[in-house]
């Protein structure tokens, strides 16, 4: 599984019905579940950003679907990063010439 890590924000209509965000984050662990990924872990921020997804994703192609899906409930936008764990990054960095 890929890792990804995925920056959410409300837009105004998000803002607006707040209260029923509990319950639409239960449908998007439910989505992902059914495209065959998983949330890892999931933040409410202050900051920059709203909320702060870690996910798990079979591949790009379903990361992608999931995060389409999103914003077509037009609650949400995303920005979605490709997370590489320590070990990768190691072998990445010792692979340079």
């Amino acid at each position: 599984m890929t890792t990804y890590v995925m920056l959410i924000d409300w837009t105004e209509q998000g803002a607006k019905s707040v209260r029923d965000s509990a319950k639409r984050l239960d449908a998007s662990k439910k989505l992902l579940k059914d495209m065959g990924g998983s949330f890892k872990d999931f933040y409410l921020t202050m900051g920059e950003h709203d909320m702060v997804a870690i996910c798990e994703a079979p591949d790009d192609a379903v990361m992608a679907r999931f995060a389409l899906s999103l914003g077509m409930g037009g609650n949400v936008r995303t920005r979605t990063l490709k997370a590489f764990p320590e070990a990768a990054y190691r072998e990445l960095v010792s692979s340079l010439g």
